[in-house]
């Protein structure tokens, strides 16, 4: 199969690695100069669970992608949320008329942006269980297991995501075919906006955040307003297993050490966040709905204004 991954930091390495392995035709795509540079002058050097490996797979700029390129069997995009669309332009032309597009991303309403560069039927939404690091630019590091959650929107879809959902398992990642993504993609929007904007905006790690007496009346107004939302379209969250869910994150000696992602990209490396796509969707989609959402509204609007003060970009 020919296979392209657009986003090829950490998880999307990974991806790549584990399906050209499997024997399968794989291209990566990424602007991050350094890390592009390096994996075409070295190949991309990874730690797989204490075993060392170099893996030579071409990888290109967005830009490079000619008119005359050829189209994409499988296209699966790690882009940030932000960056999608623009990927999405640079590479039309490996979105062929039977190219599917496997989208990973965190956060909601990726579908909306997908079908307007390719049809419903080509477009599986997923979430995924791996874990992935970069190490350095051409270096990433790849530990633990994990697995592949997904679903075709459009009923047209299943065969063709159920032929993903094999190649997934032959590359040795766990593809499982879900019955209900959406559900899945909404809890995991939700976990992460209980503690990406709150460990960011109070420069705390998970544990921090759970030791402080306020931590458990916020995480139950922010799942309770993603919940509200989501009902409107259908999908009926469980608050009470997804406090629980998050409350166990605490813990110190599992992730409570670990500072979410959105913590990373905004205070560590002054990079711009998707918080559009996580506390602020909820935010837009309750105000056309006429469901209130202060609190998703107001950190949203207090992410935005950190990113202005870091002059994050």
């Amino acid at each position: 199969m020919r296979i392209v991954i657009a986003g090829a930091g950490a998880m999307g390495s990974r991806f790549g690695v584990m399906l050209h392995h499997a024997g399968n035709d794989v291209v990566l795509i990424d602007k991050w100069r350094e890390h592009v540079e390096a994996i075409k002058k070295n190949g991309l050097s990874a730690n797989i669970n204490g075993q060392r490996s170099t893996t030579r797979m071409p990888i290109f700029y967005p830009d490079e992608i000619a008119s005359n390129s050829t189209p994409a069997d499988l296209i699966i995009v790690f882009t940030k949320a932000m960056q999608l669309e623009d990927m999405l332009q640079s590479i039309k032309p490996l979105l062929g008329s039977e190219t599917m597009v496997l989208c990973l991303l965190n956060g909601l309403g990726h579908e909306d942006t997908l079908a307007r560069y390719v049809p419903k039927k080509n477009i599986v939404l997923g979430i995924t269980m791996w874990t992935a690091g970069l190490e350095g630019p051409g270096k990433v590091k790849l530990f633990g297991t994990g697995e592949v959650e997904l679903q075709n929107i459009d009923a047209e879809g299943e065969k063709l995501a159920k032929k993903i959902v094999a190649e997934l398992r032959n590359a040795g990642l766990n593809g499982v075919y879900s019955s209900n993504v959406k559900y899945s993609v909404w809890r995991k929007a939700c976990v992460n906006g209980t503690l990406n904007s709150t460990c960011t905006i109070l420069n705390a790690n998970i544990s921090e955040l759970g030791a402080t007496t306020e931590a458990i009346p916020i995480l139950k107004a922010i799942i309770s307003e993603f919940a509200a939302v989501a009902a409107k379209e259908h999908v009926i969250l469980d608050q009470k297993e997804i406090l629980q869910h998050v409350v166990e994150t605490f813990d110190p000696n599992g992730i409570g050490l670990h500072y979410p992602s959105m913590h990373q990209d905004l205070i560590k490396n002054n990079r711009l966040t998707e918080i559009d796509y996580i506390n602020g969707a909820v935010a837009r989609k309750g105000a056309a709905y006429g469901v209130p959402t202060p609190y998703c509204a107001l950190l949203t609007e207090l992410i935005h204004a950190k990113e202005q003060i870091l002059k994050a970009k």
